[in-house]
């Protein structure tokens, strides 16, 4: 019995396992990514991670700048591919893609639909304290993230979870769940979502990255969780300008110094507290402009406890 035939559309590493996870069980024609960007204070070009993998892979790599072009849709309908399988992509597919193969476009979406349509799925999750996530697969449909779901697999988000642990756990599952999609897709009965359940997730911004008033220490912990490495989370100090809190946690033991609540962090022998109405958040390293991130107690010892 031959292989299934599928085209493949991703770019960031999230994608990378499911394209590895994919090579092995099916016979992947192509894949399209976006094109080598320059990277690094010396713009180098630098193909995406998915086209690093698939190259790996022995891959036809494809990297047009719209792939929705007659001649890529030729392309793809050339290779008589039963589906084509996006993670990540980065460009809208329009209705001559979505329609060029016999299964359509199924996406790999970070959440558990109708929750987070977007952009920015696993750092919405964070921000808002949700206990639990997960990856959708679904049929991509004009109107974003909207199209029916086929198969779920959920996932706790843990208190110390950050955006790199949480995206990397979500990306293997991912991978899971679309080999298995794949492989069961004719049993498998298409949900529609319940559009009156539907959250989004909209881009990153870089104020969102700004706290000026700390009255949240949960919102603060969920903020440096999610936010990091961009834009991170701010705390400006003269004279030492604007460090980025990279890691902290909250302080259930120690209860909050009502003279000190909405104050900004306060010092207290080379430790940085944030003392808020629901809490106490400690700061424990950070980082300065053009300067790796170090624990805070590296940076008070090491003659900033002067400068702040």
């Amino acid at each position: 019995m031959s292989k299934l035939r599928i085209a493949f559309m991703g770019t960031p590493e999230f994608a990378v396992p499911a394209l590895t996870a994919l090579h092995q069980e099916f016979t992947i024609c192509g894949v399209f990514t976006q094109p080598d960007k320059p990277v690094g204070r010396g713009l180098k070009l630098t193909p995406s991670p998915v086209k690093a993998k698939a190259q790996a892979l022995g891959i036809p790599v494809f990297t047009p700048e719209k792939v929705s072009v007659p001649e890529e849709v030729a392309r793809i309908k050339s290779w008589d591919c039963q589906a084509i399988v996006v993670v990540a992509y980065g460009q809208i597919l329009k209705t001559n893609i979505i329609e060029s193969t016999p299964w359509g476009c199924i996406n790999i979406h970070s959440s558990l639909l109708p929750r987070w349509r977007g952009a920015a799925p696993i750092h919405h999750a964070l921000l808002a304290g949700d206990a639990i996530t997960g990856v959708t697969t679904m049929r991509i449909v004009p109107k974003l993230d909207a199209g029916a779901m086929y198969l779920k697999e959920s996932t706790p988000i843990q208190t110390n979870d950050t955006l790199k642990t949480l995206h990397d756990r979500l990306s293997e599952i991912g991978a899971r769940l679309i080999v298995k999609t794949l492989h069961t897709f004719n049993d498998i009965t298409p949900q529609e979502q319940d559009d009156t359940l539907v959250t989004h997730a909209g881009k990153i911004t870089k104020e969102m990255g700004q706290i000026t008033a700390w009255t949240s220490a949960k919102e603060i912990d969920r903020k440096v969780r999610a936010l990091n490495p961009w834009p991170g989370v701010e705390w400006a100090t003269a004279p030492v300008g604007v460090l980025k809190i990279k890691t902290g946690l909250l302080r259930p033991d120690l209860t909050p110094d009502q003279n000190k609540i909405n104050l900004g962090p306060q010092l207290q022998n080379g430790q940085a507290f944030i003392h808020a109405k629901d809490g106490v958040y400690e700061i424990t390293e950070v980082q300065e402009a053009g300067k790796r991130a170090q624990p805070f107690k590296d940076f008070w010892n090491g003659a900033h406890k002067d400068r702040l």
